[in-house]
């Protein structure tokens, strides 16, 4: 069994709601009372999971003395796996996809589960190399996203790229000296992102598997954008597009 500690309110909720049968137990501050922890409280109750009150010095060393806002929660992480053939063949509409190539930050990484999940990808991929796994501050940062959004870890992304190629995935990249730029790129097919790290942006390879290279148009008198804010934007027009396809 893969252990690992959550926290916040938003994560262990959401685990609550989405896994009630992977949380093993839950530790809740007995300093709190509010709304928020009664809701705690009664999911637990409801899904029968185990609640230790704890003090504020314990919670405080369960979660590294990270804002674990009076609760937490000991989970079996290895029931979060989900394949990614899984995800593309349980799918009703064409996929949208995520792939994060070098991301090592975890605000980041939580940030980026947090919109697209908003967004409705329907996966995030990542290299198991180079980047950041499930951590509490990924959790925490992505505010129940991960507990909901399929994040798979893949041990060869350009294999990945080119399975996604062979399923009838187009592959996206962006770039500023894309051939096209966002609001004239058709994005209602299958289509999955991919984004590299601030400074590095993508590998070499990753850069050479995409299909095209889009650039994000640029108004102001900033030059980059963060990894985070630049999938909300361009995940932000694939599901705009979507929409309007189907209004």
């Amino acid at each position: 069994m893969q252990k690992k500690i959550i926290h916040g309110f938003h994560a262990v909720l959401a685990r609550l709601r989405r896994m009630p049968d992977s949380v093993l137990e839950i530790y809740v501050s007995t300093d709190r009372q509010d709304a928020r922890m009664k809701e705690v409280l009664q999911l637990a109750e409801r899904e029968k999971r185990k609640v230790h009150g704890t003090p504020a010095d314990r919670l405080d060393g369960l979660t590294g003395h990270a804002r674990h806002q009076g609760v937490a929660a000991v989970i079996d992480a290895g029931r979060s796996y989900v394949a990614l053939e899984d995800v593309l063949e349980d799918l009703r509409e064409p996929p949208l996809l995520l792939v994060l190539d070098g991301v090592t930050d975890p605000h980041n990484l939580g940030a980026c589960l947090r919109v697209a999940d908003a967004m409705g990808a329907h996966a995030v991929i990542a290299p198991k190399d180079k980047s950041v796994g499930l951590t509490a501050t990924v959790s925490k940062v992505a505010c129940g996203a991960a507990e909901v959004l399929p994040y798979i870890m893949v041990t060869n992304l350009a294999r990945t790229l080119r399975d996604l190629k062979d399923q009838g995935v187009w592959i996206a990249g962006t770039a500023a000296e894309g051939s096209t730029d966002l609001f004239h790129f058709s994005q209602t097919g299958a289509l999955a992102w991919v984004l590299g790290a601030e400074g590095d942006g993508m590998r070499r390879l990753t850069r050479e598997l995409c299909d095209v290279l889009v650039s994000i148009p640029m108004f102001g008198s900033v030059e980059s954008l963060n990894v985070s804010v630049a999938s909300g934007i361009v995940l932000a027009e694939s599901r705009r597009q979507r929409q309007m396809q189907s209004a």
